[in-house]
């Protein structure tokens, strides 16, 4: 491979990595590079990513973790963004949030064998309105993220405990099975 497909590459990776990021090491074994050498063409992108005149999004290093980020400047129009995205939920990003919050704290591969669809999209898109957020990592191979819900997830659905949530074998009387949330929280978040 030559030096900009290999950057190409690891952009996409990069992209395709989300909210967990790449690490060097992660780098290295997938493009089969040395720790230098990943390390000088991870530098390369951060320096093409920043030079581009016009961009929206920079490559970060949180501890050896590097993840594409928004610029902090553009922060205010972000903000109206997710503000005006909070109150609609899809039905995925719903079923999803509900699987968080009964089964909490709970891996992103736990969910989608419930689920039975990957959920990656839907778990970066609740973790941008700040519904859900990482809660530790699990004891297993890989140390996966585990889930939970957030304050945020609180006030938005009007509880004070998890407790308050309705029984499944309430929601299966009274809803379909794929309608758990989308009654009376939904409804809540829409009189916001």
């Amino acid at each position: 491979m030559d030096r900009n497909e290999i950057l190409s590459i690891l952009e996409g990776m990069l992209f395709l990595s989300g909210d967990e990021g790449l690490t060097v090491k992660q780098i290295s074994s997938i493009l089969q590079l040395t720790k230098n050498e990943a390390i000088n063409y991870m530098d390369e992108l951060i320096q093409i990513v920043s030079a581009r005149e016009i961009k929206g999004i920079e490559i970060s290093n949180f501890g050896g973790v590097f993840k594409f980020t928004t610029l902090s400047n553009h922060h205010e129009y972000y903000q109206k963004m997710v503000e005006q995205n909070e109150k609609s939920l899809s039905n995925a990003a719903l079923e999803t949030l509900a699987i968080i919050a009964y089964n909490q704290p709970i891996t992103r591969v736990r969910i989608e064998e419930i689920r039975g669809v990957g959920c990656d999209a839907m778990i970066r898109k609740l973790a941008a309105k700040a519904l859900i957020k990482e809660v530790g990592r699990e004891d297993s191979i890989g140390k996966p993220i585990l889930y939970g819900v957030t304050e945020e997830f609180m006030d938005a659905f009007s509880l004070t405990s998890l407790d308050e949530l309705p029984e499944l074998k309430e929601l299966k009387e009274d809803f379909d099975q794929d309608d758990i949330f989308n009654t009376k929280y939904t409804e809540e978040l829409e009189n916001e």
